[in-house]
Order: structure tokens, then sequence, then C-alpha cells
């Protein structure tokens, strides 16, 4: 469940990492199948609303998260995405999901303090939900100009492998 940068905008789906990392269960003959509920845009009070739809039509053993930038892009309350954040956690464990969460950074223009207390969102929710979670999944990539669209804030089909390698060492445990 996630924004654009699961989504895969601005790049064909199936080069996309969620695309990659179903491609490498697959050739590791698992029986996980990704089920990409991603939408270009969406915030954490969007995932939040859709939440019992997806539960119930997947009925997930894993949960990857991966909101929170389009709310920090509008300036939305940090606070606010954390109740998100933290209610679709609750009920994704609810059923049995093993969650876990994908951080994300925004640009440093928001001013010190929005974006302090953006970045503090992910880490917080991992350790009081004792959930595991990625830092920054565009950690490699996002600095590098030839790993990112003209819009410098989506990363082209050349970042997709670091991404989906990257998310692959957290995700691994948890299967």
């Amino acid at each position: 469940m996630g924004d654009s940068i699961s989504a895969g905008y601005g790049i064909e789906v199936q080069l996309g990492w969620v695309a990659l990392l179903q491609n490498k269960l697959t050739d590791l003959q698992s029986s996980y199948v990704i089920s990409n509920e991603s939408i270009s845009g969406d915030t954490s009070a969007g995932g939040l609303a859709r939440l019992e739809q997806i539960l119930t039509r997947h009925k997930p053993d894993v949960l990857l998260l991966e909101l929170g930038a389009n709310d920090g892009l509008r300036g939305l309350s940090p606070q606010e995405m954390k109740n998100n954040l933290t209610e679709i956690v609750r009920r994704s464990q609810k059923i049995g999901a093993k969650v876990m969460l994908l951080g994300m950074k925004i640009p440093p223009n928001y001013g010190k303090r929005y974006v302090e207390m953006f970045y503090e969102v992910y880490p917080q929710l991992s350790a009081e939900l004792q959930i595991p979670y990625v830092p920054f999944i565009l950690e490699e990539v996002a600095l590098k100009s030839e790993m990112m669209q003209a819009d410098g804030l989506h990363p082209n089909e050349l970042a997709q492998p670091l991404i989906a390698e990257k998310i692959w060492g957290y995700l691994q445990p948890l299967l």
C-alpha cells in the first residue's frame, strides 16, 4: 500500500520495484503474491480510508506500508500522518498481517522544524508499534539525477532495482 513511488509513476509498471520484488519471489518459487494497492498522490488519510476494502479483498500476510510523502509535500500535520499510519498498522495487525513501514523524506525547503517532525514519524512508529521499517527507501537514488525523473521526486526505471534490493533485505526476514 503506497503512493506514486510504489505505483511506478512515470515508468512501466512491470519495471517498478514492486514488480521486481514479485519477480524475485517467483524466482525463489515462493507462494507469496504481491498485490500492489498503491495510488499516485495518495496520503495516509487516503490509505486509511481504503484500508478495510484492501484487507478484506487480499487478507495479506505482510503489508508493506509506503505512505506519508504526499502528506509532507502538502504540508499536512505530521501528527495526523502518524495517527493515520498507526491506525493502518493496528488494523492490519488485527487481521494477522505483519507490517513493514517504508520511510520517506521530503525536501528541506519545508522548514527545519517541519522536516524534522516529519522525519521523526517513521522511527517513532517503528519503535512504538514494534514493526520493522526501512529508513528511507530512496536513499541510494534520491540525490543521483541519473536515477530520478525530471521532477526530482520520482525515481526512474534505473533506480527501481536498487530500491527493490534495499526493501528485499528488510522484507526477507518477514517471509
